[in-house]
């Protein structure tokens, strides 16, 4: 889904009950993480809920990151597939020019999740980004 299409539909949904139910089923709907991906290495520091991220690199040139995460909290969760629909498949420099802070407030979410969420968000945010760097220095 594209940015302006996540925005649309989170526009057209009205009221925050919808939204967050939306969020929520967008979680459900994530890739599975493997048990075994579910491991202190990928584990996202500066969440309250524990929240792991990993990645593979998919060839090509440029090569692009596909992200997989996984929470055990529903709304968390659904944090995480937004943040991977808008930047899993990317290559890594689309990564890191990716406005995910101006995004984040379109949706209204600046000021519609509770501050620990919304720290967590950012922790996962810079975590991907900081994975972004490492390969887009390895790429140069």
């Amino acid at each position: 889904m594209e940015t302006q299409e996540l925005i649309e539909t989170f526009e057209f949904l009205g009221d925050w009950e919808e939204r967050y139910r939306y969020l929520i089923d967008l979680g459900r709907k994530l890739e599975p993480l493997p048990e075994a991906e579910h491991s202190e290495a990928n584990k996202v520091r500066g969440c309250m809920s524990q929240v792991w991220l990993t990645h593979r690199v998919e060839p090509g040139s440029p090569p692009r990151l596909t992200f997989l995460g996984d929470s055990d909290a529903h709304i968390v969760k659904g944090l995480i597939a937004l943040l991977l629909q808008l930047l899993s498949g990317r290559t890594p420099q689309e990564i890191l020019d990716a406005d995910v802070n101006g995004v984040f407030e379109r949706l209204g979410l600046e000021s519609h999740i509770s501050m620990n969420r919304r720290n967590g968000f950012y922790a996962m945010v810079e975590r991907i980004r900081q994975i972004a760097r490492e390969h887009a220095t390895s790429v140069s």
